[in-house]
C-alpha cells in the first residue's frame, strides 16, 4: 500500500479514509473498499530519494523511475528560474493566484519543502492573498472559489510536508469560506434547482463540474470524507452533469447522449466545449475523469450505474495522445485529472475497451518525456485554458509525474 503522507493524492496523516483495492482492473471487474486508519504510513519519498530502511514493506522501484526523476529535476529547475521577486510565478496579470499555486504544488510534490527558499517565497506570496472573508484570491474575487480551492490544497500540502501548525488559521477560515460558495439550502437553493450542490468560479457564478470537482477534492484533502454533507450535495450536481439517465439525473440532457461520459455544466442551456451531439452535450475526457473522481470521493463504488457508465466511457476513449473529445485542447489539464483519478483507484494497469492493458504510469512518463522542452518546461501549442503558459503547464506536469511513481 502506498503511503499518502500529505505528498500524494491528498491523503494525509490526519485523515481517516478508505482506499480502493483492485483485482484485475477497476474498470469492469472488482472493486473492494477497506477502511484505513489515520497515520498509516508505509512509504515516504521525494524526488531523487530512496525510501528509508524503516519502511514496513518492500520498496518497488518501477523501471521508468529514473526517467521520471530526470524529468522532475529539469522541471523543478525551470520553475525556480521563473519565480518573481514577490514570490509569484506567472508573468500574466490574468493568471492571478492560480498559476502560482499550481507551480508551488508541482514543487512540493517534487520533494521540495516549505523551508526551500523558492517554496518559502511562494507561500509568503499566497499568504498575501488571504482575505478577511477567509478566501484566498486575487483582484475583485471573480474567480475566488477556484483560487481558494487551489490555495487551500497547497497550504494543506505544505502543512503535511512540514508538520507545522503555521497555516491552521488560514486553513480553518478558508474552509469556511469555501463551503459558503456551494449552492445549497444555506443560500436558498433547493435540490430541485439544477445548480444545487455545484460550485462556480466565484460567489453566485454559474456552477460547473470543473470547479465542483476542485471543491470536492479540496474538502477531501482537508479531511472530509464521503459522509460530509457538502460532498453529498456536490454528488447531486456531479450526477446531473453525466450523460446518463438515472433517478439521480432527470435533466433534459440526460437521455439525449446516453454514453456515460460527463460534460461541463447542466445549468441553463448546458455547456460542453466538445460541442453537441444527438441534441445533447458531447462528453469529453478531462471532465469525465473529474466526474468519476468526485463520485469516488463521495463514496460510490464500482456497482453504482453512474460509476459503471463513466468507467465504460473512459475504457472506450483511453488516450494519451489527446484529451478525448477535445483533441489537444486542455491536454495537460486532462493529464492532471486523469493521473489523479487513476492513482486514487490504486492500479497501475488500465484495460481499454479492446482488452489491451495499459501501464498508464509508464505511458504517461513517456508522453511527458517526449514533450519536455530543452529548458525543462512543458507547454501546449493550443492556448485553451491558458495552456500556452509554460509555468502553468510545467506545474501540471510535475503534479502528474508525482502520481506516476
Amino acid at each position: 500500500m502506498k503511503c499518502e503522507c500529505g505528498i500524494r493524492n491528498g491523503v494525509t496523516k490526519r485523515t481517516a479514509h478508505w482506499r480502493l483495492l483492485i483485482r484485475g482492473t477497476f474498470f469492469g471487474i472488482i472493486l473492494l473498499s477497506v477502511a484505513v486508519g489515520p497515520g498509516i504510513c508505509q512509504e515516504e519519498s521525494t524526488a531523487g530519494q530512496e525510501v528509508t530502511a524503516g519502511s514496513q514493506e518492500e520498496t518497488h522501484v518501477p523501471p521508468w523511475e529514473p526517467e521520471r526523476q530526470a524529468l522532475v529535476a529539469k522541471g523543478v529547475d525551470y520553475l525556480r528560474g521563473q519565480q518573481r521577486e514577490n514570490g509569484s510565478f506567472s508573468q500574466s496579470p490574468r493568471a492571478g493566484v492560480g498559476t502560482s499555486v499550481i507551480a508551488l504544488m508541482g514543487l512540493l510534490r517534487s520533494g521540495l519543502t516549505p523551508d526551500d527558499p523558492t517554496v518559502a517565497r511562494g507561500l509568503r506570496f499566497l499568504q498575501s492573498a488571504v482575505r478577511e472573508d477567509g478566501g484566498i484570491y486575487s483582484g475583485g474575487g471573480q474567480i475566488a472559489s477556484y483560487e481558494s480551492c487551489l490555495a487551500l490544497a497547497c497550504f494543506q500540502l505544505a502543512k503535511e510536508v512540514s508538520g507545522t501548525s503555521d497555516y491552521d488559521a488560514i486553513l480553518a477560515n478558508g474552509e469556511r469560506f469555501l463551503r459558503s460558495q456551494q449552492y445549497s439550502e444555506e443560500n436558498g437553493t433547493t435540490q430541485e434547482d439544477v445548480r444545487y450542490g455545484g460550485v462556480g468560479y466565484g460567489t453566485n457564478s454559474r456552477p460547473d463540474l470543473s470547479n465542483t470537482q476542485f471543491f470536492v477534492e479540496t474538502l477531501h484533502e482537508l479531511g472530509a470524507d464521503e459522509t460530509d454533507e457538502a460532498i453529498q450535495r456536490a454528488l447531486v450536481f456531479v450526477s446531473r452533469c453525466q450523460n446518463l439517465e438515472t433517478p439521480a439525473n432527470t435533466t433534459r440532457f440526460a437521455a439525449a447522449n446516453n454514453d456515460g461520459g460527463f460534460y461541463y455544466t447542466c445549468v441553463g442551456d448546458g455547456e460542453s466545449p466538445a460541442g453537441e451531439v444527438n441534441g445533447g452535450l458531447r462528453s469529453y475526457g478531462s471532465i469525465t475523469y473529474a466526474g468519476l473522481k468526485s463520485m469516488i470521493y463521495a463514496g460510490l463504488d464500482a456497482s453504482d450505474p453512474r460509476v459503471l457508465a463513466a468507467s465504460g466511457w473512459l475504457r472506450e476513449n483511453y488516450s494519451l495522445a489527446e484529451n478525448p473529445g477535445l483533441g489537444r485542447r486542455g491536454l495537460y489539464y486532462y493529464y492532471h485529472t486523469m493521473s489523479k483519478t487513476l492513482d486514487t483507484l490504486g492500479n497501475d494497469s488500465f484495460e481499454d475497451a479492446a482488452g489491451i492493458q495499459h501501464n498508464w504510469k509508464q505511458e504517461m512518463v513517456q508522453a511527458l518525456a517526449a514533450a519536455q522542452a530543452e529548458d525543462g518546461s512543458w507547454v501546449n501549442d493550443n492556448r485553451m485554458w491558458m495552456e500556452n503558459d509554460p509555468v502553468l503547464v510545467t506545474g501540471y506536469a510535475l503534479i502528474v509525474l508525482d502520481h506516476c511513481r
